[in-house]
Order: C-alpha cells, then sequence, then structure tokens
C-alpha cells in the first residue's frame, strides 16, 4: 500500500530536517517510492539591514510503500 509523509522545516534548519527524515527512514523500514520537496523564499523583513534574510519553508514529502 503507498502512503505520504510530509516534512516541514524552515531552510536555516536543512541538517536537523535531514537527519529526522533519516531516522524515520531507518526506525519504520519503509520502501522510498520518490522524495520531493518545495523551498518558498521568504522576503527579508522591512525596515532591516540590507543583508537580513527571512528564512524560507521547506517541505518534502515522501511517497512510500509498506505492506498491506
Amino acid at each position: 500500500m503507498q502512503q505520504v509523509k510530509i516534512f516541514k522545516s524552515v531552510d536555516t534548519e536543512i541538517p536537523e530536517m535531514e537527519k529526522q527524515m533519516n531516522r524515520w527512514i531507518r526506525k519504520t523500514g519503509v520502501r522510498i517510492l520518490s522524495i520531493t520537496g518545495n523551498l518558498t523564499s521568504q522576503n527579508a523583513p522591512t525596515g532591516g539591514a540590507m543583508n537580513s534574510f527571512a528564512a524560507g519553508d521547506v517541505m518534502v514529502i515522501i511517497l512510500y510503500e509498506v505492506d498491506a
């Protein structure tokens, strides 16, 4: 049976998100069918320094299969 798992974070925390995803994959032992992701950029806060950046949202969707 195919199922979906969604992970959401911000781009400043990608290494931690990767660790969380890998732990989940190892723990569940599922068979991964595909992994897709999306990064949305955020506008820098107004009134801040010119080199200020707001963190963008990161979403990763894992399509996996488990035995029915």
